[in-house]
């Protein structure tokens, strides 16, 4: 489910929706997802200090809350 929404934030956010690819990597109290994007589009992701990255983090741990599992957002370039 976090996938999924982190997938459509971030489609929302770049001009070129088929470069945006979520690794999920599960643990035993946390889910760590890995977002990629392509180059020209890494600060429409993150955004002026931060600011959108932040967001998204924000909403990811409200959704998380359900499971009880930590939830951890890495943007790479």
């Amino acid at each position: 489910m976090e996938k999924d929404l982190v997938e459509f934030i971030a489609k929302s956010l770049v001009d070129e929706p088929s470069g945006v690819n979520i690794n999920v990597i599960q643990g035993e109290k946390s889910t760590i997802l890995e977002l990629k994007v392509s180059p020209e589009d890494i600060g429409k992701v993150i955004g002026k200090h931060g600011r959108i990255a932040k967001a998204v983090r924000t909403i990811l741990s409200a959704a998380a809350t359900k499971t009880g599992k930590r939830i951890v957002l890495e943007i790479l370039d």
